[in-house]
């Protein structure tokens, strides 16, 4: 049985035909549909609608009603009504779609400019990357992947009119190794050390700690914000590494943008400060977290956070 992992996935519209043989379906169940209707409703002038038909045949999904005039009349098999309620359970999944997202934009930009020449991102929404999961990835989506991707020096925005956005040479090099965009940001390669610098060398939390240092500035007179928004981007940097469930880590991240917006405020709440701390360290000193990370972490966390007023 085919899952939506499956072959199909790498096809660049395979997953959109299925829908779309899906969506006949549900309006007239008996009926077989003419696959020639989707590549000239789509304008898919390089797609042959017999291949197509084919290769969904071939992997379970439909069924076709061959005659003399060709085999691209389908009917939704059994096993391809269950890979569209995969698929459909898999479109609500906005963590895949956004991996999803980040994945073909750079692929695309690679292709496209990959000699750093400034492009309009737009255009990828008119490009078959630019479904996941046989929908439509959203204009939301894309500017989301576009600031993750700004953000981690993949690509660069260029200040024009439209706003175009341009490959970097890191961006290039991810594009080159393969695999996903996270993995190339996030998974350090096995016995680096991992270096976080906040701030001014003035203390070293983590002076001889196991793969990794971390150098902090504290302030004995008071709150100190530029010591807690370096906390909050250290926080962030590390919320990959820490081997964290999928959940723990959206939550963990949130915590530590809450905690930069809110020092980066001008006006800070110390209450607000000192509770979503107080998680940091929680989710930090649970079980989930294992190695000396997660300790020094939170050991830091509660240098920089007990300085603060009381509520």
């Amino acid at each position: 049985m085919l899952t939506y992992t499956g072959a199909i996935e790498s096809s660049a519209y395979l997953e959109q035909l299925l829908m779309w043989v899906d969506a006949h379906h549900q309006q007239r169940p008996a009926e077989f549909v003419d696959v020639t209707r989707f590549v000239e409703e789509r304008q898919l002038e390089d797609e042959d609608p017999t291949v197509l038909a084919l290769q969904l045949e071939q992997y379970g999904l439909v069924r076709i009603a061959r005659s003399m005039t060709g085999a691209t009349d389908v009917h939704l098999a059994d096993q391809g009504v269950v890979a569209v309620q995969q698929l459909k359970k898999l479109q609500k999944d906005r963590a895949a779609r956004l991996r999803h997202t980040m994945d073909a934009f750079l692929r695309w930009l690679y292709d496209t400019a990959g000699d750093q020449t400034p492009i309009n991102p737009t255009l990828f929404l008119a490009t078959p990357g630019s479904y996941f999961a046989g929908a439509e990835i959203t204009g939301t989506e894309l500017h989301q992947a576009l600031a993750y991707m700004t953000e981690h020096d993949l690509i660069e925005a260029i200040d024009t009119d439209p706003t175009t956005a341009a490959i970097t040479p890191r961006g290039v090099s991810c594009a080159l190794a393969g695999g996903s965009v996270q993995d190339h940001i996030s998974q350090p390669k096995p016995g680096d050390n991992i270096t976080f610098h906040i701030g001014e060398n003035t203390g070293n939390i983590a002076a001889n700690s196991r793969d990794f240092t971390m150098n902090a500035t504290s302030n004995k007179d008071g709150i100190d914000l530029a010591a807690v928004v370096m906390l909050a981007r250290a926080l962030r940097q590390a919320a990959p590494i820490l081997e964290l469930p999928e959940d723990d880590v959206n939550e963990f991240t949130d915590l530590a943008t809450r905690i930069e917006n809110e020092a980066a405020s001008g006006s800070p709440d110390p209450g607000k400060l000192q509770r979503w701390g107080a998680n940091v360290i929680a989710i930090l000193n649970s079980p989930v977290v294992s190695g000396a990370l997660g300790s020094v972490l939170a050991a830091y966390t509660g240098t920089v956070l007990p300085g603060l007023p009381p509520a």
